[in-house]
């Protein structure tokens, strides 16, 4: 059996060849022949340069076809891929590449990251560009194409995406072939793909909604990919008029509702709308009903284990609910004690599955210490399962924020707060935002004279990719805490839970 990653979603779209693939707009469409000869260069290249399958190949990339055509590369060839957000600065990027130690490093642009490469010894750092003799697209034109694929196991590691902790650092999730392959093939088959299937594909692909969920499944059965670089409500309200399936994260969904006249109309094609990597607003999601007649389908999932449960295709999808455990995989609610929770009744949520990752890079302790005696993975998640299994998400143990769909992390955001001329400790918190699902609030100590709120926006430039950034700050004269001396954040939560939808304006 084909283990090797590309070779199954290759087989998926073997007689679409000829075919459209992804169509950014206003820009030719690139067939899967051509995707697939592009990838194959790209592969050469990648041995010409001595990677080796089981090599890091790390990727700070814009959305394009090259950029997919590089993921693809790594696959064929057995190099993990590493992801990263382009938001991440070059003082963010140390850690990544100290950690995952690549030999090639592929970045947009590469002038910009160059200390943190040399400094990382990073052997290679190319440009996506498409001219230079720095670009990978430039290296790949003289370059044999690689045709064949790399043997592979469903147990090797196939990416490697990070996810921050809350102790501030950053965790690499290994992937294996096995967990990406059996989540493609179960989303497939759940959400009922059909074979005239149109994708609309405004996520990120540096991180598992967009790259693994929504990619794999439109590659699997040779489908179009409307392939837009980024979320513009407009143009992407037009181009729903293409599409017959969209996933997306709840902002793309609020923003849609304030478009002027959006109805349904301009969704009479559309056959599905998936929603995740935040938690849906029940208002948002009646709204949308009303507006269109659409009930978006709303799923769990994590960079850890990708797709854990989603609403039915067919069924009610209930608000608020994030459904059922995907064929396969075991959800269950225990307590503090490592008791299984009564229906309905909150706990901690674990989970078990072939789409479960193989544990965190090069933290063999920390890999322990998340999984459970009997091989479940402690999400961090709090959340109650009906009585038919449907699960339902009240919070996370952890400090967790998660806003437009990107993950954030207090400590992290806290630490370089602390760190500040005129702070003399901070709690950093997520509050309700229409928007964004989310939005992070910083409260402060001062240390003398309150800084200014710009001041201290200014300081963070730079040292912190603008998504984490807190959108309001809060000085107070001291932090509330237990017995213990632990802030008590869930009590900052309530007091200022209302403070963004006073004006939740970007900063």
């Amino acid at each position: 059996m084909e283990e090797n990653l590309y070779g199954i979603l290759r087989a998926g779209f073997a007689d679409c060849l000829d075919e459209p693939c992804l169509c950014p707009p206003g820009q030719a469409a690139r067939s899967y022949r051509e995707l697939d000869e592009l990838s194959a260069r790209y592969a050469g290249l990648l041995g010409e340069l001595g990677l080796q399958a089981g090599d890091r190949a790390v990727a700070q990339v814009e959305k394009s076809t090259e950029a997919v055509a590089l993921y693809m590369a790594c696959l064929r060839t057995g190099v993990i891929y590493v992801p990263l957000n382009t938001a991440y600065t070059p003082a963010e990027l140390e850690h990544f590449l100290g950690d995952a130690q690549p030999r090639l490093f592929v970045a947009t642009p590469a002038a910009a990251v160059e200390p943190a490469a040399q400094q990382a010894d990073v052997p290679h750092l190319l440009s996506l560009d498409s001219q230079g003799g720095g670009s990978l697209a430039q290296r790949a034109r003289s370059v044999v194409p690689r045709e064949t694929l790399e043997p592979r196991a469903a147990s090797d590691i196939a990416a490697i995406v990070y996810t921050s902790g809350t102790t501030g650092r950053s965790k690499g999730a290994m992937l294996s072939i096995g967990n990406l392959a059996s989540n493609a093939r179960t989303l497939y088959s759940l959400w009922g793909w059909r074979a005239d299937d149109v994708l609309l594909h405004a996520l990120p692909v540096f991180h598992v909604h967009g790259l693994f969920v929504a990619l794999h499944c439109a590659l699997l059965g040779g489908h179009r990919v409307l392939f837009h670089t980024r979320f513009d409500a407009p143009v992407v309200r037009g181009a729903l008029a293409e599409a017959t399936v969209m996933m997306g994260v709840p902002t793309f969904y609020t923003r849609l509702l304030e478009e002027p006249g959006f109805s349904k109309a301009d969704c009479a094609r559309m056959r599905l709308f998936i929603s995740g990597s935040a938690p849906l607003l029940a208002a948002s999601m009646e709204a949308f009903a009303q507006r269109t007649g659409h009930r978006i389908l709303e799923r769990y999932g994590m960079t850890e284990a990708g797709m854990i449960t989603s609403n039915p295709l067919d069924g009610e999808r209930i608000a608020g609910s994030v459904g059922y455990p995907l064929p396969g995989v075991t959800v269950r609610v225990r307590s503090d004690a490592g008791q299984d929770c009564p229906v309905n009744e909150v706990g901690q949520v674990e989970i078990r599955g072939p789409n479960v990752f193989a544990g965190y890079w090069r933290q063999p302790e920390k890999t322990r210490a998340e999984f459970t005696a009997d091989g479940f993975f402690r999400t961090g998640d709090l959340g109650s399962l009906s009585a038919d299994q449907r699960l339902t998400l009240v919070g996370r143990s952890r400090d967790l924020i998660i806003s437009g769909g990107y993950n954030i992390y207090p400590k992290e955001i806290e630490s370089a707060l602390d760190a500040l001329a005129g702070v003399a400790e901070s709690a950093v918190i997520g509050v309700p935002h229409a928007d964004l699902g989310e939005g992070v609030v910083a409260i402060i100590v001062a240390a003398g004279e309150p800084p200014e709120e710009a001041a201290l926006h200014d300081a963070l430039t730079g040292r912190l990719a603008k998504f984490k950034h807190p959108r309001r700050y809060v000085v107070l004269n001291s932090l509330p805490r237990n017995a213990m001396g632990k802030v008590e954040k869930q009590r900052l939560r309530e007091r200022y839970t209302e403070l963004l939808s006073q004006d939740p304006s970007f900063i």
